[in-house]
């Protein structure tokens, strides 16, 4: 007998008749003798207007109370599913996040989970119950309950897989899987059946939204696989996991990242003397505000332009934080741009195999797609563009690296 960790996004229990679907494949896996464990996601679009309808009576709602708001989504879902499978029979129990013993720290609206009690899912597993948890959320040490930002549910939902040592977590959704390319936009883009950790990091990283990377780092880091596939069919999905992939595949590139939640900052004629970048940087991190790609232009006369992109979310108030900044260490001007993209190639061995690079950057030359940044980690190049050529560089980099045949 397995115990197996599943979750269900927000468009697998939309309404009334996508729950009782979900319920069915969850009662087929109980039926042959498994474990199960079910962590959901607020039905549809009921975060995104939760937070609008807190913004209808408040300008500045309190943190606190907009996490007590929005843990009631998941909460709804999972007791809605409770009932559906007890409808079919089956012996279910839904629980909150603090009831399935979900510590987090008191980081409101970006919790990170500092452990897991588990007690009172083992106590109901072993009456052979199935166990609903609300995802997306915790409690802290003060009792106060916590989400754990947008994304958070599948962080949960590997965070009990790893706590209760399951056999694999299984992340449904709308999407069948891990493709070369976003299919939207590349129609003819190809499933991956396996994927590593280390592969889907990056994608998850740099603009694929098919798991949360916080997810994926927990995968790793307590050897959990995940199974990526869709909650409407019964294709295979795709596995990422961290054992060993097929050797020496054809081509290197697995798949490819698009991202247009970027802005682009340059202060321009920054003085070029230590402390200045840590001045510059480290109050944004303090603000919770992430860093992706920072060049520095050589220096002349101890005079140097600093570039960075962040999230475009992010742009107004690293622009109030670092403004006044600036002019304190004499920089002539801070400059923005909020309409970037980003677009990555992604696949282990790329940065030690020669020709990956020159083909990226030639398949971008010949649509006419200018290169702002780069930057590289070892198995992957990104590219800083316009918003407006994202689309097309994807495709031209799918047809470049034939993402469309098989390995």
């Amino acid at each position: 007998m397995a115990l197996i960790v599943q979750k269900y996004g927000g468009s697998s229990v939309a309404n009334a008749e996508r729950i009782k679907n979900v319920a069915k494949r969850i009662g087929a896996v109980h039926d042959r003798g498994d474990q199960v464990v079910v962590v959901v996601s607020a039905m549809g679009d009921t975060t995104d207007d939760l937070i609008k309808l807190a913004r209808q009576i408040s300008r500045n709602p309190d943190e606190r109370e907009m996490d007590m708001l929005l843990c009631t989504g998941e909460i709804v879902s999972c007791t809605l599913l409770a009932m559906a499978l007890q409808d079919m029979g089956y012996d279910a129990i839904s629980l909150s996040g603090a009831q399935a013993g979900i510590r987090t720290d008191s980081a409101y609206s970006q919790a990170r989970i500092t452990g897991i009690v588990p007690k009172r899912i083992h106590e109901e597993l072993k009456d052979g119950k199935i166990v609903i948890v609300a995802g997306f959320q915790g409690i802290t040490k003060e009792m106060d309950m916590t989400t754990l930002g947008r994304g958070g549910s599948d962080t949960t939902a590997v965070a009990l897989a790893a706590s209760l040592k399951a056999t694999v977590c299984e992340r449904y959704t709308d999407t069948d899987g891990v493709y070369t390319a976003d299919p939207r936009i590349v129609p003819n883009a190809k499933r991956l059946p396996e994927i590593s950790f280390e592969e889907m990091l990056e994608l998850a990283t740099y603009g694929s939204k098919v798991i949360h990377p916080r997810a994926v780092e927990l995968g790793e880091l307590y050897n959990i696989p995940v199974l990526v596939a869709s909650s409407f069919n019964n294709n295979p999905g795709t596995l990422i996991h961290g054992g060993p992939l097929a050797m020496e595949i054809r081509n290197k590139v697995r798949s490819i990242a698009q991202d247009t939640d970027v802005a682009k900052i340059t202060i321009v004629g920054v003085p070029d003397k230590p402390g200045t970048a840590a001045s510059i940087f480290e109050p944004l991190a303090k603000s919770g505000i992430s860093i992706d790609t920072i060049v520095q232009n050589t220096s002349i006369n101890n005079i140097t332009d600093m570039t960075f992109t962040i999230a475009r979310t992010q742009l107004k108030k690293a622009m109030e934080i670092i403004t006044p900044i600036a002019k304190s260490f004499g920089a002539k001007d801070v400059i923005n741009d909020p309409k970037m993209g980003k677009i990555s190639i992604i696949g282990t061995g790329i940065q030690n195999t020669p020709g990956y690079a020159a083909r990226m950057f030639r398949a971008l030359s010949n649509r006419d797609i200018n290169i702002q940044l780069i930057s590289t980690s070892e198995i992957r190049i990104t590219c800083i563009i316009e918003e407006s050529k994202v689309a097309e560089a994807v495709q031209a980099l799918h047809s470049a690296f034939e993402l469309e045949k098989p390995d």
